[in-house]
């Protein structure tokens, strides 16, 4: 079968039906999303417990995440990847269960936040590694790109329809969609070949897999540079179930259905982004272009501060997704290019643990923020941080350092 050079990771039989499974599963995880963001409030009406609720999601990346990296050279990602989407698929049916009969309270949405926190920490570093053992090395910015771009096409389509759902039915529908779609993750997962944990080996000690991933990070000035820009998007950008809910309802005054349309906006700029390095004839995004989207991304926060209307508003999360995806996406596939074989799912978790680890405590401080002094201060903060952060990094030893990624191969 043909595809279009855009598409062209599609030609591999196994990655296209994973990559299917997963865009009709990130389609029911957004909805997800949404309506557990809108259902805290709705419990709540507290901005604080809202962020709260992302530290408590994304805390177990920042402990954890090193570990799982080691674990994902290790064992069978197939199988790890199993075990995860059922973890995934069961707090999505407790969620539903728990709202359906009247007993949600906060503090269980909170545990079980956390359980999706320490299955997300193994599912990010195993999945981004296992991806390319379904199409190899050359085709790997592309299956990167497209993922990212079926991510960001179910943040156009969850949302909405989360939207309209919560304001005719309630939460509890997205709930049980989320859960059946990693119900078909599962059915195609184990319809996949299993990977030969064989193939990789082991250390004698997991201290020392670690140290032997660190080191190689910290030996290569452009992953150090990477990891850096990815670290200020992380820490100021990355927070939209917290900032567009706050923005479209104590800012903008809109219901669920603008809050949706707003998320929607967000994920067409997300997934042009994505399209867009996607079919970049350079495989290995430079760090000039990851500097570039990151310092847009940065600004798109204090544009977003100074909004007032749902028109202003939907055409700067348009920038602000498009420049923010192309920054992660770059990160992501500069580090899996950069990676050898042996040690890709260490590399990557050291992305998780960036990508990850340090929404704990940014979601903490723009929640608190939120709470005193308004969503528009947040946001104003976090952008000017984020731009300060950036001129500092273009003036480091490993940026001036980072003049490209060691070519590894198998």
């Amino acid at each position: 079968m043909r595809f279009p050079h855009g598409l062209r990771a599609l030609k591999h039989a196994p990655f296209r039906s994973f990559f299917l499974a997963q865009l009709v599963s990130v389609v029911g995880t957004w909805m997800q999303t949404v309506s557990q963001a809108w259902l805290v409030l709705q419990l709540t009406d507290s901005p604080f417990k809202l962020g709260l609720l992302g530290t408590l999601q994304f805390g177990p990346i920042l402990l954890l995440s090193p570990l799982a990296g080691v674990i994902a050279d290790r064992w069978s990602r197939r199988r790890l990847l199993v075990a995860t989407q059922a973890a995934f698929a069961c707090q999505a049916w407790a969620l539903a269960l728990l709202v359906a009969t009247g007993r949600a309270r906060y503090w269980q949405i909170a545990w079980l936040a956390l359980v999706t926190g320490l299955a997300n920490t193994l599912d990010t570093p195993v999945r981004q590694s296992f991806v390319t053992g379904l199409v190899g090395r050359q085709d790997l910015v592309n299956a990167v790109a497209l993922n990212s771009a079926s991510f960001n096409a179910a943040r156009i389509v969850g949302p909405a329809v989360a939207g309209l759902m919560i304001a005719r039915f309630g939460v509890v529908p997205a709930f049980v969609v989320n859960g059946l779609g990693f119900a078909v993750v599962l059915a195609t997962l184990l319809a996949l070949p299993d990977d030969d944990p064989g193939q990789r080996p082991r250390g004698a000690s997991v201290r020392r897999d670690i140290a032997e991933g660190v080191r190689h990070v910290v030996r290569t000035p452009r992953m150090r540079a990477v990891l850096g820009v990815l670290f200020v998007v992380s820490l100021c950008v990355f927070y939209f179930t917290v900032y567009v809910p706050l923005l479209a309802r104590t800012v903008l005054g809109l219901g669920p259905e603008g809050f949706g349309f707003l998320m929607a906006a967000l994920g067409v700029g997300a997934v042009a982004g994505a399209l867009a390095i996607g079919a970049r004839a350079n495989p290995e995004p430079g760090v000039g272009l990851l500097l570039a989207a990151a310092a847009v991304a940065c600004a798109g926060l204090v544009g977003l501060s100074t909004v007032r209307h749902f028109w202003a508003a939907a055409p700067v999360l348009f920038v602000t997704g498009f420049a923010g995806i192309i920054t992660v996406t770059g990160c992501n596939t500069a580090l899996q290019l950069g990676a050898p074989n042996e040690l890709r799912g260490r590399v990557m978790s050291l992305y998780t643990w960036v990508y990850g680890g340090v929404f704990p405590i940014g979601s903490f401080l723009v929640g608190a923020t939120s709470e005193r002094h308004g969503v528009s201060t947040a946001l104003l903060v976090n952008g000017v941080l984020g731009l300060g952060l950036l001129a500092l990094l273009a003036t480091t030893r490993p940026w001036r350092a980072s003049t490209g990624l060691p070519r590894n191969h198998p």
